[in-house]
């Protein structure tokens, strides 16, 4: 892998001729590190599938660098999708639109919708403007691992595997991107993240999901995902984390000694944005080979705490306890 500083317009142009010629590129954005490749050429973006081992019924969002490109990929926008865009684009909120021919079937898993956004990063907007195409791309990690903020985060993951990728520093939010689609009614949020609820609800109602169970509309709707190697637990406190061969993803400083091995603090101050920005990166660093169980300690569930805490949830789920369900939830 060569890594690029993605401030130098030489690194995005070469950024752009590998994109041309059916690469995957790594590349920042104000979410997290991005997997990506041209969306219009399906054999590249079966190389994403490939390389995050992501299965093919999980569908991709797809970049865009502003919203004046929507009418060649998207067939209709919704009126509250525009007041959406006005509010929050660009930046992270990614919608599901009913897509065009020009977005092959395997970005959106043979869905009719496709999840669209406009990254705010800066390398991000200038990859896709001087591409001057889409850009598919899921996060830059194995399929249901934690979501990489920081170059060396991908660099770990894809060394041999990606050849190259775009540093930007790191991620502003470090946590993925909300996903709304549109219904009857009103906006449903199908994966929590850096735009709260309570953000589009000045905008918009929200409203319940009503599917078919099986379907799987956007990223982050299986039952577990985000989720270290270790087993991880949620917990209200240090006095829940009981074994000593143990990590600590703390929210704010404890009021009490702490008998883990490691322990990372997400906000000296209880701040749930600079949680949310510190949030993969602190529970990469916490999946340790020297422990046994990862103790995280439940955020209030409000603003961007909802979305970590959909995460921690996840986490937890990828390896239950075997006497039955957690008793903290």
């Amino acid at each position: 892998m060569e890594i690029l500083n993605g401030k130098e317009r030489a690194s995005i142009l070469r950024a752009v001729k590998a994109l041309e010629t059916g690469e995957i590129v790594a590349f920042p954005t104000e979410t997290v590190y991005g997997l990506g490749a041209v969306a219009e050429n399906p054999y590249a973006v079966a190389k994403i599938f490939e390389v995050k081992k992501r299965p093919h019924f999980d569908p991709l969002i797809v970049h865009l660098d502003g919203p004046e490109r929507l009418k060649d990929y998207v067939s209709d926008v919704p009126g509250e999708a525009r007041q959406l865009m006005k509010a929050f684009w660009p930046g992270p909120l990614t919608m599901i639109l009913t897509k065009k021919p020009s977005i092959p079937d395997i970005v959106t898993a043979g869905l009719p919708t496709v999840g669209i956004r406009i990254p705010s990063h800066p390398v991000a907007l200038e990859l896709i403007g001087t591409l001057q195409r889409p850009i598919a791309a899921p996060s830059a990690n194995p399929f249901g691992y934690m979501s990489p903020t920081r170059v060396r985060h991908v660099a770990r993951s894809f060394a041999d595997r990606v050849p190259l990728v775009l540093d930007g520093g790191d991620s502003a939010y470090g946590i993925e991107s909300t996903i709304i689609s549109f219904r009857e009614g009103g906006v449903f949020v199908h994966r929590h993240g850096a735009i709260s609820v309570e953000e589009l609800s000045e905008h918009v109602r929200i409203v319940e999901k009503t599917r078919a169970p099986d379907v799987c509309e956007s990223p982050g709707e299986l039952p577990y995902h985000y989720a270290p190697m270790k087993p991880l637990r949620l917990v209200n406190g240090p006095s829940d984390a009981r074994h000593e061969a143990s990590s600590y993803l703390a929210f704010r400083p404890p009021g009490e000694e702490l008998r883990s091995r490691h322990v990372r603090i997400l906000s000296t101050s209880g701040d749930l944005r600079e949680a949310a920005s510190n949030f993969f990166s602190a529970l990469i660093e916490l999946d340790r080979d020297d422990v046994d169980i990862i103790y995280a300690e439940k955020l209030p569930e409000k603003g961007i705490g909802r979305a970590v805490m959909e995460r921690l949830r996840k986490a937890a789920r990828k390896h239950p306890p075997a006497d039955g369900p957690q008793p903290v939830e």
